[in-house]
């Protein structure tokens, strides 16, 4: 099965951001030195690097999403280990959301599985993050969206949504290895949004920013995005420009 499989970040003091993504976060090993939540969802796999992380606005990677059942839920969880995470919003028809960093300095993004309002009642494991967590997304940057599509497709992406987000001057992207069809064939329907956030798989959502020129990488040696691999029997994936590699 080709998938999203593994996101390399290149981090001070790896032991430590493992141990807070397992304790607080809730992932577990799935080896090789990988961590995550589950096989069907990309794990995360820490490389030491020299220098702090520094994001910048333009950076190739921004960020990864944790999608969830329950949000309030889960900000409670997490302020309880002492983590600072900010209120629940409802970011216009985007996503009910809420972020974090971790240790060292990499956005985390909390994804409710509804809008805000929306939530039906649900029976949930409150042992567990927002009542069952999974890695939803892997957000990647680019200032030419025409440049890097036909790479993605070309892979066998299937594409569930296009978010316009135009008063903030970006358009998000959401590609995913499945067969599965999004419920409105026109890609920027709002019911598409919610329906990719509760997807068991990871997505891959690019942000396309017009005012991005060149996508920025930290020096070598330093904190930040080490790529991304896809797991995949023998698919030609490769795409110098997002870091991202077949395994």
């Amino acid at each position: 099965m080709t998938k999203l499989d593994t996101l390399r970040l290149r981090v001070r003091d790896v032991a430590a951001l493992k141990q807070f993504y397992c304790d607080v976060l809730g992932m577990s090993d799935q080896g090789d030195g990988r961590i995550g939540y589950s096989a069907t969802e990309v794990a995360l796999q820490f490389i030491a690097a020299e220098t702090p992380y520094t994001p910048q606005a333009s950076d190739l990677y921004w960020k990864i999403a944790i999608s969830v059942p329950n949000i309030e839920l889960a900000c409670a969880q997490l302020r309880a280990r002492g983590v600072y995470v900010t209120e629940p919003q409802q970011f216009r028809d985007v996503g009910y959301l809420a972020k974090f960093t971790d240790p060292k300095g990499f956005v985390v993004e909390l994804i409710d599985h509804w809008f805000e309002g929306d939530r039906p009642d649900l029976e949930l494991d409150e042992s567990r993050l927002g009542g069952g967590p999974h890695l939803s997304l892997v957000t990647l940057r680019t200032g030419d969206i025409t440049a890097i599509e036909p790479d993605i497709l070309s892979w066998g992406m299937t594409p569930l949504s296009v978010q316009p987000v135009e008063p903030f001057g970006f358009t998000l992207y959401f590609y995913a290895f499945t067969t599965e069809q999004p419920p409105n064939p026109d890609l920027t329907g709002v019911e598409n949004r919610t329906w990719t956030y509760q997807r068991p798989y990871t997505v891959l959502e690019i942000q396309h920013v017009s005012a991005v020129e060149t996508e920025s990488l930290q020096e070598v040696g330093a904190s930040g995005y080490g790529g991304l691999i896809v797991g995949s029997a023998g698919a030609p994936v490769h795409s110098k420009r997002l870091m991202i590699k077949a395994d």
